[in-house]
């Protein structure tokens, strides 16, 4: 055990030293775990979850191709011929940017949205720092929402094998989705105090014309296909990413087909992260290897300890410390390294584990708004800020992340404990 501590502390330390590096890092670490014989070979790939890995692989090539379309540029125009001033549009492109990454991965939705924000301030003589970053706080705040929304949900989902429609209603409960939406509505509230002195008005030009609705049909047919698995018995462990990569492969034989170039396939197949799918391999190798070696109970017995057997003040300190941590952190190691730690917490303590598994989703994701290099959603707005010449302070950032976090944890944090507790 104290060997597989030692290797786990190395893997995390280096992965924050080493950013750009983080997937090598992860199945580096993997691979001494198999090759020192603690995670026996027989049993590495029973803790690698390829439903999670065909989810995200699939989904964001159907993104690639829905962007390509322009279809969430027109989407952006439409609501921006429908606010007063530029109070409204932050506030509504915020939502807008809420929303479409409730479905879509939060940085693609920032890679979006941005440049509209962009547009506006730059047709208004104003600087748009605010206006990009909290369009990136708001598309972190609602990836959380649904089951394809942010790796951290997909990765729930897999381990407590949830699906789609359970992030609206579980067992017989309002679910996820709603706590967040409460998070959202506070959220906006904040926003309009924030911005109340932006009251320019907003002048549209020609709508985006959008090349081809395939891509957004393809998106769309996407969720309704896991709606309809969640409801159908007897389907496959691994269904969510079949449905995925299959609509994936009817999107790129479509490109293939449009272009009349065999060469058009590798445009959605390159803006697949794999740098994200190669780190989560690693970690569900590295997480089989602590678990089997009896890390994951030790540290679920240290969190009982601490609560003192008592389920409120764990969940609190899971939900806070998850705040904590993933504003600093990257949530998507964090989560799957905790979601095991969790599910030991509540079976020493004899109770369901779905109270502690939302607070962790809940504080790791909305948490990650409380610094600039808390999410990728937000290093991505700051990245096109500081192409653009903007320089971005941490105070630019904190103004605004701070009270937008809390806003939207605080309600969930109560929002769980009442229904779930």
């Amino acid at each position: 055990m104290t060997l597989a501590i030692i290797l786990f502390a190395a893997m995390y330390v280096l992965m924050l030293a080493f950013q750009k590096y983080r997937p090598y890092i992860a199945l580096g670490a993997a691979l001494i775990f198999v090759v020192s014989g603690m995670l026996p070979l027989e049993l590495v790939l029973g803790y690698v979850d390829f439903n999670v890995l065909m989810m995200i692989a699939g989904t964001m090539a159907v993104v690639a191709l829905m962007i390509e379309s322009r279809m969430p540029a027109l989407m952006a125009d439409v609501i921006l011929e429908k606010v007063p001033n530029v109070k409204w549009a932050i506030i509504v492109l915020s939502l807008f940017a809420g929303i479409v990454s409730a479905f879509i991965d939060n940085v693609a939705t920032v890679l979006m949205i941005a440049p509209v924000a962009m547009a506006i301030a730059k047709k208004l003589d104003i600087k748009p720092v605010g206006m990009i970053i909290a369009i990136a706080v708001s598309s972190n705040l609602q990836g959380a929402a649904t089951l394809v929304g942010d790796t951290t949900s997909i990765l729930l989902g897999g381990y407590a094998g949830m699906n789609f429609l359970d992030f609206f209603v579980y067992q017989g409960k309002p679910s996820i989705f709603w706590a967040v939406e409460l998070g959202a509505v506070l959220s906006c509230v904040i926003l309009f105090f924030l911005f109340k002195k932006e009251n320019g008005k907003i002048t549209t030009g020609a709508r985006t014309v959008v090349t081809d609705y395939v891509p957004t049909i393809l998106l769309c047919s996407i969720v309704v296909l896991l709606i309809v698995a969640s409801l159908l018995p007897g389907m496959p462990d691994r269904i969510n990413g079949y449905i995925c990569m299959g609509v994936m492969v009817i999107g790129i034989l479509y490109h293939v087909i449009k272009n009349k170039d065999i060469k058009a396939a590798l445009m959605p197949l390159k803006e697949i992260d794999f740098n994200t799918i190669g780190l989560l391999f690693g970690l569900f190798i590295v997480i089989g290897g602590i678990t089997e070696k009896g890390v994951v109970d030790a540290a679920a017995g240290i969190f009982t300890k601490l609560g003192g057997g008592n389920l409120f003040l764990i969940y609190t300190l899971i939900v806070w410390m998850s705040v904590l941590f993933s504003a600093f952190i990257d949530n998507i190691p964090y989560v799957a390294t905790m979601l095991p730690v969790v599910q030991g917490i509540a079976a020493s303590m004899s109770v369901d584990p779905t109270l502690l598994y939302f607070g962790l989703l809940s504080g790791a994701t909305l948490g990650g708004n409380l610094t600039p290099i808390g999410a990728s959603a937000n290093i991505t707005g700051i990245g096109i800020l500081r192409k653009a010449g903007y320089e971005v302070k941490n105070s630019d950032f904190l103004k605004i992340g701070i009270p937008f976090t809390l806003a939207a944890v605080v309600p969930a944090y109560i929002y769980f404990w009442v229904l779930y507790a």
